[in-house]
């Protein structure tokens, strides 16, 4: 397998350096504050699957995207959530549909609305922790298809080869706000092929989906799984995951976890057979909870929400 090439740097982009142990992650902010690479020795971690730009522009996924309001798709046009009813009608601001039909990954796709202090210039910067936020108010637009006033903030630190995403939710109204966003990082293994990533899954319980990938409503119990990827694929959701849960990927003298720290009580795992990636998908909840009510948590307001998960690189 050919090892994939670091990517450009996009316009705008912020780096994040730790030299001790040669990591090198980049976001853009003004791209709905998307990690769009994780180098370490120089090599790409993260998928760069169709590129930046098709994100950009069509919302493809690739990199660590933020998915929010909701995380994967919902299970159809309306949702009853905090006691408020919704319907996302075709052609709705920031709604992107499936192949189904279904409404998928939110409302934030490469946004361009986040705000970082001190601003970042028009070529980028480099600094030890980045902070950006996001006030829905701001986008009157998307509040039809989420009423729920709110500001979400990003804080990113990367140290002791560890990339750390804390993502805080702050209602802004006197109603609460539903948690169910999640981010969707895309792993590789340069140069490993696919018959040498061994994955590591924590135990957890199984969520089947149907044909649409909605949950069933059944759940089944896993423990903790040790096995060598190669032909094995995945689109599976799960729930049940304890503070700290942690999932590995290793090949090729390198070793990648992604740790739930706190605040991601289910998951996704995204294996698919003809692109060479792995996910382990933090969510705030399970998929399409907002339309089941399975899971799902609120913001109140006065009290902020926070969830966190790493990256770490051995």
């Amino acid at each position: 397998m050919t090892a994939t090439p670091p990517p450009s740097t996009p316009a705008g982009a912020v780096r994040l350096v730790d030299r001790e142990h040669d990591l090198v992650a980049t976001f853009v902010p003004s791209a709905g504050m998307i990690g769009s690479s994780l180098l370490h020795r120089g090599e790409e971690l993260l998928g760069q699957r169709r590129g930046f730009e098709a994100y950009r522009t069509d919302g493809k996924t690739m990199g660590i995207p933020f998915l929010h309001p909701w995380a994967n798709r919902l299970s159809g046009r309306s949702y009853t959530a905090a006691g408020v009813t919704v319907d996302l009608p075709d052609g709705a601001p920031g709604v992107r549909l499936d192949p189904g039909g279904l409404p998928i990954h939110g409302l934030l796709a490469a946004s361009p609305h986040w705000k970082v202090e001190p601003p970042v210039g028009a070529d980028g910067d480099e600094r030890p922790v980045l902070v950006a936020s996001l006030l829905l108010a701001d986008q009157p637009e998307l509040l039809p298809s989420f009423p729920f006033p709110h500001e979400v903030e990003l804080s990113v630190t990367l140290t002791g080869g560890r990339l750390t995403i804390t993502t805080t939710v702050v209602p802004t109204s006197d109603r609460p706000v539903p948690l169910a966003f999640g981010f969707h990082p895309y792993l590789q293994l340069p140069g490993v092929p696919r018959e040498a990533w061994q994955v590591e899954l924590p135990a957890m319980r199984h969520r089947p989906v149907d044909e649409r990938g909605i949950p069933t409503g059944a759940a089944d119990p896993t423990p903790a799984e040790t096995f060598t990827l190669a032909d094995r694929t995945f689109d599976d959701g799960y729930d049940a995951l304890r503070t700290g849960a942690t999932f590995a990927l290793e090949g090729g003298g390198r070793r990648i976890e992604v740790v739930f720290e706190e605040g991601y009580p289910a998951a996704q795992v995204f294996a698919p057979a003809e692109d060479p990636v792995i996910c382990f998908e933090p969510m705030a909840a399970p998929t399409s909870a907002l339309v089941s009510g399975d899971g799902l948590r609120l913001a109140e307001p006065g009290r902020p929400s926070v969830a966190t998960f790493s990256i770490a690189v051995r």
